[in-house]
């Protein structure tokens, strides 16, 4: 059986590790070198590190930091922001990224995907989709979420797997830093839908949030930022938890 993961997200906003509520009002959670490494060091399973000024300010993804963050831990790391082209993810590999995330720039150009999964493999291609429900439908948005589109989350995501996404990091933004779980049926049908891994996003809280997400929401992998930042859950002991439960995790 395939372990779930547990994965801490690095929201990164000119060099600092940050954390909002629903992607406002963002608030200083230190210095990410420190924080991968000892993310790395504590039962992390792999790292997400996403530039969340870059699309919005049109700025590449910072290479240098990300250099200084594979430089300090062993596990699988995924870089995102302000990816748009097969150079910038040339770029971000070989600065030790392990996997690169698009978002904005696949919904403008779904090509983009197929280009990337082409020259450097879909095992190393995330597609992230933040989406909220508008009049009981899930639809996409872009920009941290500050932008509708007409795209249905369902139909984007077999698209994206249809042109080689290796996974699929689903943020529900009705969920985000509400710390209330995570949006468990949308999850459930993204994972019943697809044959790629989902990794869930938007709402952990509590332990039993991930236990949720694993066992009804059927997720491959959990993400959070805030509850970890804030030493308000230990992975160590939600990995003890899960085990408990009967989630096949990495300890």
């Amino acid at each position: 059986m395939l372990t779930k993961r547990i994965i801490p997200c690095l929201d990164i906003k000119n060099g600092r590790t940050v954390k909002g509520i629903n992607f406002l009002d963002l608030r200083d959670a230190g210095d990410p070198v420190e924080l991968a490494k000892c993310y790395s060091e504590n039962g992390a399973d792999e790292l997400v590190f996403l530039d969340i000024s870059a699309t919005e300010e049109r700025r590449k993804t910072l290479a240098e930091l990300v250099l200084n963050v594979a430089g300090t831990i062993n596990i699988p790391f995924t870089v995102g922001g302000g990816i748009s082209s097969v150079k910038d993810v040339e770029i971000l590999l070989n600065n030790g990224a392990d996997k690169v995330s698009v978002n904005s720039s696949a919904v403008r150009n779904p090509q983009l995907i197929n280009d990337l999964a082409s020259r450097f493999g879909s095992q190393c291609i995330v597609v992230a989709i933040d989406a909220k429900q508008i009049q009981g439908k899930w639809k996409v948005h872009l920009m941290g979420g500050k932008k509708p589109t007409e795209l249905d989350l369902f139909e984007w995501a077999k698209e994206v797997e249809k042109r080689g996404a290796g996974e699929i990091l689903f943020t529900s933004m009705d969920h985000d830093g509400t710390k209330n779980g995570f949006a468990n049926e949308a999850l459930a049908k993204l994972s019943t839908e697809l044959n790629i891994p989902i990794i869930a996003s938007g709402g952990a809280g509590k332990i039993h949030h991930f236990t949720a997400a694993f066992i009804e929401g059927k997720a491959d992998a959990a993400l959070a930022a805030s509850v970890f930042h804030f030493k308000q859950i230990a992975i160590n002991n939600l990995k003890k938890e899960l085990k408990i439960q009967g989630i096949a995790v990495r300890i």
